[in-house]
């Protein structure tokens, strides 16, 4: 299956795994790049749209899309970018690495509100979303601190454990 990875990051974590996501498919990664990036206009809900992108969407069976959640909130660049190209697309996966946790996807912030939105946008289109919670790269002793979560980026260095093995399952599942 031809694919695509396209990312939108704020602090890098995202960045990080859609370069992993697009190493492990050998496959081309382009980023989104909103024509203004505003943090507060993005929690805002505020769309300026994003710059084109390179690549034609329509020559790939898939797209993996990754990026942030911002306050359980499916940010502008992201969604955007899915319905201005939802008639190119012709399978959508999203990923994110989130603040949420598994046991709070749930809620207000969770994750799955997201992944509902991007269903109910896409429809038949989307075929998985995954999670991947940074806190899963926190020791037990400091996942509760909020200073040190808010600070935490994916790296080399710590994507290992639960997180790395809840990766190499999507990638298995990707594959499959």
């Amino acid at each position: 299956m031809k694919t695509i990875v396209l990312y939108f990051s704020h602090n890098g974590s995202n960045k990080y795994l859609a370069q992993r996501i697009a190493k492990d498919f050998d496959c081309p990664i382009e980023e989104i790049i909103p024509k203004i990036n505003s943090h507060l206009l993005m929690l805002m809900g505020i769309n300026f749209g994003n710059k084109p992108i390179k690549s034609k969407l329509e020559d790939y069976d898939r797209v993996i899309l990754c990026g942030p959640i911002f306050m359980g909130k499916f940010i502008v660049p992201l969604k955007n970018f899915v319905k201005s190209n939802l008639d190119k697309i012709k399978s959508l996966v999203f990923v994110t690495c989130c603040g949420s946790t598994f046991e709070k996807k749930d809620e207000k912030f969770g994750y799955n509100l997201v992944f509902n939105e991007v269903k109910n946008i896409s429809g038949q289109k989307c075929s998985h979303c995954e999670a991947f919670p940074i806190i899963l790269v926190l020791p037990d002793e400091l996942k509760n601190d909020g200073k040190t979560f808010m600070k935490t980026r994916l790296t080399d260095d710590n994507f290992k454990g639960e997180i790395k093995e809840i990766y190499d399952s999507f990638i298995e599942k990707m594959k499959a």
